[in-house]
């Protein structure tokens, strides 16, 4: 890819890594995919391993979330041995999947999905420690599905969420007659999500969370202030 971590249109380019959760029962490995195009994570999957089922369980659920073509897929993700991995490499090939992958140790090769990490980490749990994994899970729920990916504004995108930049993407393809526009409700992006809280995606983080990271716009200068990252 070069670092050019953008793309035309939704499903043209996915990055996808792996990151470790501290917890009090050990270790939580998390794996995530996350658009180019929008910045959404269309997938995201934990496991107590981080192997190659971890990685191809993400890729799964991406696809079984997503419409994607074959042939118009970039898979791009560093040198692990979970993405070199043959049972990842044979369901990439069957879903037509290109793979990229970046030089071996520069995580600059996946600065996008490295971005993932640091937002996760500092404004949905720094600060927190957890007792168990489920109490891991339930956090990552409530920042990515809760909020992230639906009211988490960026600059890149025209100070509007993952969501919402796609959906403005297919409402123009539709207004120029290229696309049928159909609503896209929330979609769970993990396996992972804790039974209980499934149907409440609408359901913000607790105050909290809210206290330290928001989607509340301040005018000033004529505009507003907003809380966006560059990415």
């Amino acid at each position: 890819m070069q670092r050019v971590f953008t793309a035309q249109a939704p499903n043209r380019l996915w990055v996808t890594d792996l990151t470790m959760i501290p917890t009090g029962e050990g270790p939580l490995w998390l794996s995530a995919i996350r658009d180019a195009f929008s910045r959404r994570v269309v997938a995201w999957e934990t496991s107590t391993r981080a192997d190659a089922d971890l990685v191809l369980t993400t890729l799964e659920y991406a696809l079984a979330s997503r419409e994607v073509e074959p042939g118009r897929l970039i898979h791009h993700a560093d040198h692990g041995c979970q993405y070199t991995s043959v049972k990842l490499t044979t369901r990439r090939l069957r879903a037509g999947i290109e793979a990229s992958m970046g030089s071996v140790g520069d995580s600059y090769d996946n600065a996008l999905a490295e971005n993932l990490w640091m937002l996760i980490k500092t404004e949905g749990l720094r600060g927190r420690t957890f007792t168990t994994r489920a109490d891991a899970n339930l956090a990552l729920f409530e920042y990515i599905d809760g909020f992230y990916n639906s009211r988490r504004i960026q600059k890149r995108l025209g100070y509007l969420s993952p969501v919402e930049f796609e959906e403005k993407h297919y409402a123009e393809q539709a207004a120029a007659g290229q696309a049928n526009l159909k609503p896209h409700p929330p979609v769970l992006t993990s396996r992972s999500i804790p039974s209980e809280q499934r149907g409440n995606l609408n359901r913000g983080p607790d105050q909290g969370f809210r206290d330290r990271t928001t989607r509340i716009a301040v005018q000033a200068e004529g505009g507003p202030v907003l809380f966006a990252t560059p990415w």
